[in-house]
């Protein structure tokens, strides 16, 4: 009977695996790293996140009717393309979604205020908590005209990413997103997070099938994103015009060398 070869690819894979872990076990297999110190860490909770340029604060149906008029700055329907909800019919329509999504512990939602304004322009959440493994996900960003490529549109994730690393505590930091979603995309790599793969057919929405880009940041990387992202936001890296001196990841390249 002829032995079946396992394939290269799962070869390569083993390999990489094993120089990847600096642990055994008492067999002399490689194993991750021990934790005996860990401990589960608290959930997120419903408190205002301060900033520079804005602010975050859980979501209220007092922000439902600044929010439709942020959003409705937009000239089409776009944004809402690969969201699960959206877009809504009229303001009654996005009301009753609003409501809905402020009660909701989980995903746990906040509204991103601008400072200038003191209106409230955007929202993301808080999802898929997992406080045992110290585990969440970003999403349901949904940012209007009004905050899109500005300063405090970079601020609003930062402040959320510190929220969960430096005061939670957690070990992983989660971006998820349709695969055709390139803006999406393209925002997860900006801000520091490494792409892991593509769950094929992963789930249905809007009657069509999704395959999901995820996106992660763990621990380990965090300070030099951290760092990054505070050199970025800083004052003296915008001119006299708010146009930036250097970019985000021009700041973060330095860091992951």
């Amino acid at each position: 009977m002829m032995s079946q070869q396992v394939p290269q690819s799962s070869t390569l894979n083993l390999s990489v695996n094993m120089k990847l872990s600096n642990y055994l076990n008492q067999y002399k297999q490689p194993v991750g790293q021990s934790m005996p110190e860990w401990s589960g860490r608290p959930r997120p909770e419903r408190r205002a996140i301060e900033g520079r340029y804005c602010y975050l604060e859980a979501l209220h149906p007092r922000h439902a009717r600044e929010l439709y008029e942020a959003y409705g700055v937009a000239s089409d329907g776009r944004d809402w393309t690969y969201m699960v909800m959206g877009p809504f019919s009229d303001q009654i329509a996005f009301e009753e979604y609003i409501n809905k999504a402020a009660a909701s512990e989980d995903p746990l939602h906040y509204a991103v205020i601008d400072r200038t304004s003191g209106k409230a322009v955007g929202t993301l959440a808080l999802m898929r908590m997992d406080p045992a493994n110290g585990v969440v996900e970003v999403g349901s960003v949904m940012f209007s005209p009004l905050l899109k490529r500005t300063p405090f549109s970079t601020e609003a994730q930062f402040l959320l990413m510190k929220y969960v690393f430096d005061e939670l505590g957690y070990r992983r930091y989660e971006w998820k997103c349709d695969s055709f979603n390139e803006p999406s995309r393209k925002t997860a790599a900006r801000l520091g997070f490494q792409f892991e793969g593509t769950f094929r057919q992963h789930m249905l929405y809007k009657g069509r099938s999704r395959d999901t880009s995820w996106f992660s940041i763990v621990d380990s990387e965090w300070p030099a994103i951290r760092s990054a992202l505070e050199r970025w936001l800083s004052p003296s890296n915008f001119d006299a015009d708010g146009i930036q001196r250097r970019s985000l990841t021009e700041l973060r390249e330095p860091a992951t060398v």
